[in-house]
């Protein structure tokens, strides 16, 4: 394959937010100013949403663009870049206010950002278990230091090793997975999956439920939601917000694209199986919640609920299931920003917690009468009202 300019263009937006990181590196290096580099965090990331519209990314002539044999640049892609670089925004502005009265380093917690969303456009565009992997790693990386970055805080340091420990015990069973599955078929791209000879479909199945299960521990699914609600609560707000709302977006694009293509006898055998888990999220993260009286352990079980309802759409096995999960993907992500920013907003960066129990709200309607309508909008419409 000759690889010339034309060929990156399709991965401008990866690009871009590369080169805004080494940018915002550069910035720490040179002089620490955190209004600088919250400013060129924002920059980067409005420049990567233009080159997503101005490549002309929905319109109807647009055509599927490999990259190499490991990403593939579509309009499912671009659509799922656009919503993970917004996301990315809301949490950046989120972060930028939270953090001004933190007396120890701030700055790194952009670059931390920048890198983990470029984790998240790798994984929206893969199409090759390489660069599932690599796109998965990039995005969880950062995110151990970015959950533990208020390390004074004893529930933020707890929440980063929790999350450590168990996100790469994930990671391991995936890759044995995948080895699992390169043994059988002899290849490690998604579209090659159903297309070549398989000589074991048992052990075929085993390795793809293996990459599933570790799927749906990274989406908070039951019975793998048990980490969710203490990094929640934990991870300072805005970081809870990103867990909440990029960290999904990534890895519900990746499976869509690898449930699209794993062979019939497989799918098969994991339809019932991820009904199953769906129900029983749907179960905990509702039941569950009606316990707390820590409002962000109570935002994480409504996210084991809601990624359960989105289970559903998934193994649904329809026609419109892709656009069915890209809507309910857009209002999830929209609602959990906002109920996150209003905690970022009430929070102060300096106390042992977030303002995340029930009490710390009471009132907030006279006090703020925005912010108020806004939480209980975005609560509304997390229980489906409106």
């Amino acid at each position: 394959m000759n690889l010339t300019l034309a060929t990156f263009l399709p991965i401008l937006p990866l690009c871009i937010l590369a080169l805004t990181t080494v940018l915002v590196m550069l910035a720490i290096s040179w002089k620490r100013h955190h209004a600088l580099c919250y400013g060129l965090t924002l920059l980067g990331l409005a420049a990567a949403m233009a080159s997503i519209i101005g490549l002309d990314g929905f319109s109807s002539a647009w055509e599927p663009t490999p990259v190499t044999d490991l990403l593939l640049v579509d309009r499912l892609a671009n659509f799922h870049m656009l919503l993970i670089l917004l996301c990315t925004a809301a949490c950046t502005v989120f972060s930028y206010h939270f953090l001004r009265a933190y007396t120890n380093n701030k700055e790194e917690v952009y670059l931390l950002l920048l890198i983990a969303t470029s984790g998240g456009l790798v994984l929206a565009m893969s199409q090759h278990m390489a660069a599932f992997f690599i796109g998965l790693e990039l995005l969880s990386v950062p995110l151990y230091g970015l959950v533990a970055y208020t390390h004074e805080r004893r529930l933020s340091l707890e929440a980063g090793i929790k999350y450590l420990i168990l996100s790469a015990a994930a990671s391991a069973f995936m890759l044995f997975g995948m080895a699992l599955i390169y043994a059988q078929t002899g290849t490690l791209a998604f579209a090659g999956l159903g297309q070549t000879a398989i000589i074991n479909p048992t052990m075929l199945g085993v390795g793809v439920a293996m990459v599933i299960l570790a799927l749906c521990f990274k989406l908070s699914l039951a019975p793998f939601h048990l980490w969710t609600p203490d990094v929640y609560q934990g991870a300072p707000a805005p970081i809870a917000a990103f867990l909440a709302t990029v960290g999904k977006v990534a890895i519900v694009a990746v499976l869509i694209r690898f449930l699209l293509v794993i062979p019939t006898q497989s799918a098969l055998f994991l339809q019932p199986a991820l009904a199953v888990i769906a129900v029983l999220s749907i179960l905990v993260g509702n039941l569950l919640a009606l316990r707390q009286i820590n409002l962000k352990r109570m935002l994480a079980y409504s996210s084991i609920a809601h990624m359960g309802y989105l289970l559903i759409a998934v193994v649904a096995d329809d026609s419109v299931a892709v656009e069915t999960v890209n809507i309910y993907l857009l209002t999830y992500a929209a609602t959990s920003l906002g109920a996150f920013g209003a905690i970022s907003v009430v929070s102060r960066v300096g106390d042992e917690e977030d303002q995340e129990n029930e009490n710390h709200y009471h009132g907030l309607f006279w006090r703020n009468p925005y912010l108020g309508g806004a939480m209980t909008l975005m609560i509304l419409s997390l229980a489906g009202i409106p």
